[in-house]
């Protein structure tokens, strides 16, 4: 019987088709094992992406310390302080690393109650290349550890802008690192330990904070408007001249800043993700708004904007910023920087004026003042469509959900009291002990020479 080419041809296509079928549906040798791998070696790819994101942070966080905090500071002190200033800074890198060995990391992260971490990972016992789930699942243990390090060695260190050109060098070195024991570790616990208080998810009180807005810069300006006040004002204050000895060296530390801030904030998202790019994007929107309005409001007030308030703005827009990074998007970010460049500035150019306080770098009206504002405004903008945290419910204002406004308003108070009544208790212990403020003649002299026998500068030849 003849048969047509076509014919012929779809029955041999026919029979390949069912002959592979059968083939797909016959399990094959080692398929699952292969799989297996397949799938093993994803997982591992995203753990070396995330853990190599991760330590870059790590390390530019560490930078926002020395050399960023330490030259911003030291740049807008007298020469005869730049070295005492800058000590502070570089002191709190080595001093709040052994805290954190010994028990901090323990106090602040281990799995305690609502306001304190228990004891498991004193030593760093039990942290190691294993990841911890309850914080980071695609990161080793240690990656994380280290990573919050960075965040509470620079906290302390932002509040010596406030007593700075004043303040004995041990007094300091004790008071700042016992401030970190007790106002700095139990606050990190409550807003990101494991069943803190404060916990974006779980808390009783759940308030957002991505990086940092209550727990760095919300305590450390408080704390440092309380230790200004108890120092009391540098001699001479208001009656001489106290100009910045070098704006050029706070540039550089100011733009140190803003680079690691990026590690600051989009680190805090703990992988190499969406959400971190998205915190990285708002925290540079930010903080070119912040500098920009506060130029503006410099030009009106004063008559010139100048770079110190350049930088000042950019520092504001940053602190804002913060608290909301993860969880706004660009145009909410450019906002906040907006309205913190005006804010702080008038917090140091008009309140700071009005009160008569010696907030001798402005610590307490760029991180105390502009953390409290980003804090409440991450209420207002917090929405879903950048961190689904509550699996598709309303996260803020701008979702439907207002009460989370009332949520970061008690957070912030928790913040205030804290560091108010942590402070004043830990000068009294360092008053007490070895003391904190310098007498008239080593203030004279400047804390360089009288503190640490050294100058900044040899003028000579």
């Amino acid at each position: 019987m003849h048969r047509s080419p076509g014919r012929f041809l779809h029955a041999c296509l026919t029979a390949l088709l069912l002959t592979g079928s059968l083939v797909a549906q016959t399990p094959q040798p080692g398929a699952e094992e292969k799989i297996a791998a397949l799938e093993k070696a994803v997982a591992n790819a995203q753990s070396a992406g995330d853990n190599a994101w991760m330590l870059t942070s790590a390390a530019l966080v560490l930078m926002m310390t020395g050399p960023g905090l330490a030259l911003f500071y030291g740049g807008l002190v007298r020469r005869k302080n730049v070295l005492g200033t800058m000590m502070h800074s570089f002191i709190m890198m080595a001093a709040v690393t052994v805290v954190w060995a010994l028990a901090g990391y323990s106090i602040a992260f281990g799995e305690g109650n609502a306001y304190f971490g228990g004891l498991q990972y004193v030593l760093l016992n039990g942290v190691g290349a294993a990841p911890n789930a309850a914080y980071a699942g695609t990161i080793p243990h240690t990656t994380f550890m280290v990573y919050q390090l960075m965040f509470a060695i620079i906290t302390p260190a932002l509040i010596s802008g406030a007593f700075a050109e004043r303040v004995k060098f041990t007094g300091s070195m004790l008071f700042m690192t016992l401030w970190l024991v007790v106002v700095y570790l139990p606050m990190a616990h409550m807003v990101w330990g494991a069943g803190g208080l404060l916990g974006a998810v779980s808390g009783r009180i759940p308030a957002f904070d991505f990086a940092g807005g209550t727990v760095v810069h919300i305590t450390s300006g408080v704390s440092a408007l309380v230790a200004a006040m108890y120092l009391g004002r540098r001699r001479g204050f208001g009656s001489e001249a106290m100009r910045p000895h070098s704006v050029v060296l706070s540039t550089v530390g100011a733009c140190l800043l803003w680079v690691g801030w990026f590690g600051f904030n989009a680190g805090s998202a703990l992988n190499a993700s969406g959400l971190a790019t998205s915190a990285f994007v708002a925290t540079h929107f930010s903080a070119a708004a912040a500098a920009l309005t506060w130029m503006l409001a410099e030009k009106i007030v004063v008559g010139k904007p100048g770079m110190l308030g350049g930088i000042s703005g950019a520092v504001a827009g940053l602190v804002a910023i913060t608290p909301a990074s993860g969880f706004v998007k660009p145009l909410p970010a450019l906002f906040i920087g907006a309205v913190a460049g005006v804010f702080c500035f008038l917090m140091v150019s008009k309140i700071k004026a009005m009160f008569g306080y010696d907030d001798a770098l402005d610590a307490f009206g760029v991180h105390g003042m502009g953390g409290t504002l980003g804090a409440i405004l991450t209420g207002v903008f917090a929405t879903k469509e950048v961190n689904d945290l509550r699996a598709g419910g309303a996260m803020g204002l701008v979702d439907g959900n207002g009460g989370q406004v009332t949520n970061q308003l008690i957070a912030t108070v928790i913040a205030w009291v804290v560091a108010i009544v942590g402070t004043l208790l830990v000068l009294k212990v360092v008053d007490m002990t070895v003391g904190l403020r310098t007498t008239d003649q080593e203030e004279i002299a400047g804390l360089d020479l009288s503190m640490h026998g050294e100058e900044g500068y040899n003028l000579e030849g």
